[in-house]
């Protein structure tokens, strides 16, 4: 394998300046940084990462904790986008990434922290979790560094998506649509989104004077295919049913058109439905799911990079999450009402 003199040789450059192209600094020109990096390709050469990072005192390495009550993984479009986002831009600075678990069914299993420091992680993200768990808390209160996605810890980063405005945003619409009789089907009631996003429905309907029937907010949970069916035909068999349905997520929301649809109804000219997040099965569906889009690229990239740079020392703010707006999808699932 090339070294880094072998190739400072074959471009005719000092080894400094080999060094700086191979790190991206920005006082070498492009072609020269160009041309050394082809060049080292070429030759085989890769970074000696582990000399690096023994002579830094870190690993290069983050650590990601994403488990949910639902076992739903890798599988839940909103947190996987995130993850996707958060590895390449992780990856694009020279880190690696290290999921974390902690197998309770042996009784000698590590903590969330204990795995961490085993790893000798350099920082972790945490997002869809049980963030009400101590050992989720004891991570984020230690001295590794932390980023949360989607929920807020006192000095800890956070990335979160603007769930208020979103779902303001979104029921604004519904009523400009004529819609006065407007039901929610939510996610986990022990999730602060879920909160957050009935608080946001509540607040839009109490300021154009709208009443929310006791019973026409359930409970549910997030990606529950089978609950939202069953209480989507729960509130269209009531005496006085709502005009649109708003589902916690897009897949959900599928859950409630397949309800819908064996009750021999129509989406939007017997009954409006919308959604959350959209995920790529929203804009697929006939007629399109009208929908809240959340920039979960922006998410995992924001969250990344903030991470990092508490890790390499530079100062960062940990008194405010960083927010990332999301936006409203007009789709046509939404019916027009007649005043």
């Amino acid at each position: 394998m090339a070294s880094i003199k072998d190739i400072a040789k074959i471009c005719g450059v000092s080894v400094a300046t080999v060094s700086k192209a191979l790190n991206d600094k920005k006082d070498i020109g492009e072609e020269t940084k160009k041309h050394i990096k082809e060049v080292a390709k070429e030759q085989g050469y890769f970074p000696q990462y582990y000399a690096r990072a023994i002579r830094m005192n870190k690993s290069f390495n983050i650590g990601v904790l994403f488990i949910d009550e639902s076992m739903s993984g890798l599988t839940h479009n909103y947190f996987a986008n995130i993850l996707n986002s958060f590895k390449v831009t992780a990856e694009s600075k020279g880190y690696d990434i290290t999921f974390i678990n902690s197998n309770k069914k042996h009784k000698k299993s590590k903590t969330y922290l204990e795995h961490c420091r085993y790893r000798g992680l350099d920082g972790v993200m945490i997002a869809c979790i049980d963030f009400y768990n101590p050992e989720v808390r004891e991570l984020v209160e230690s001295d590794i560094p932390v980023v949360t996605i989607d929920y807020e810890f006192p000095d800890c980063l956070s990335v979160i998506s603007d769930n208020a405005a979103g779902m303001r945003e979104l029921v604004e619409y519904v009523i400009s649509m004529g819609h006065k009789k407007i039901a929610y089907i939510t996610g986990d009631d022990t999730s602060i989104v879920t909160d957050i996003r009935i608080q946001g429905l509540k607040e839009t309907m109490d300021k154009h004077g709208l009443a929310l029937p006791e019973g026409w907010i359930f409970p549910s949970e997030y990606r529950n295919l089978k609950k939202a069916a069953e209480y989507t035909k729960t509130l269209l068999q009531q005496p006085i049913r709502p005009t649109c349905i708003i589902y916690s997520d897009d897949y959900s929301a599928v859950g409630g058109i397949a309800a819908i649809e064996s009750m021999g109804l129509r989406i939007p000219q017997d009954i409006s439905v919308a959604g959350y997040d959209d995920i790529f099965i929203a804009s697929q569906l006939q007629p399109r799911l009208t929908t809240v889009r959340q920039d979960t690229e922006k998410i995992g990239m924001k969250a990344a990079e903030q991470l990092i740079k508490l890790i390499e020392g530079h100062k960062v703010k940990l008194s405010a999450p960083s927010v990332v707006a999301s936006q409203l999808i007009r789709g046509a699932s939404v019916a027009k009402l007649e005043e």
